[in-house]
């Protein structure tokens, strides 16, 4: 199986979340997407204190919840994102926030400034009225610039960027 797969990076409260969100609600109706965050913090939780499953993962043990609507996994151990790819099954885009330094096509999401230190990784900047011309024009000309508030736009770039993958 085939799939495409594109990142987005950029500094805290900047909107990668928002555009993900809204890319992936544009895109549903008509394609499978998957998402995958990177919590470098390991600050995120998803089960609540005292619940079976938060006491079934303090054990140690790998656990799983399975219901009629979703299936979560609580794993002890980091994944890879082709690990995670795999028990997604089959879908047509996979989007990455984070992961900074996986090699994929990457837009990073900026707002009032672009911040140095990411533009090693991206293709592309997502921006948008608050970053001052005088920043956009001093990009690298390998970077292309993206209206942050033009979904369809992203999702064009993303069409002709994504990196084609296969999936075991």
């Amino acid at each position: 199986m085939e799939y495409k797969a594109v990142a987005f990076t950029g500094p805290s409260n900047s909107g990668k979340t928002t555009l993900i969100e809204k890319i992936a609600k544009k895109l549903v109706p008509d394609r499978a997407v998957a998402i995958i965050k990177h919590d470098p913090s390991d600050k995120a939780r998803f089960d609540r204190e005292g619940k079976d499953s938060d006491r079934f993962f303090k054990t140690g043990a790998e656990t799983a919840v399975l219901s009629p609507t979703r299936t979560t996994l609580f794993s002890h151990r980091p994944r890879t994102i082709e690990e995670v790819a795999r028990l997604f099954g089959e879908f047509d885009l996979l989007m990455v926030e984070g992961l900074k330094h996986f090699p994929l096509p990457r837009i990073g999401i900026f707002r009032g400034t672009i911040d140095p230190d990411y533009l090693d990784v991206l293709q592309a900047v997502a921006v948008d009225q608050t970053v001052p011309d005088e920043e956009l024009s001093a990009l690298p000309d390998r970077i292309e610039v993206l209206d942050l508030n033009d979904i369809d736009a992203i999702i064009r770039w993303i069409d002709r960027h994504a990196t084609l993958l296969k999936k075991d």
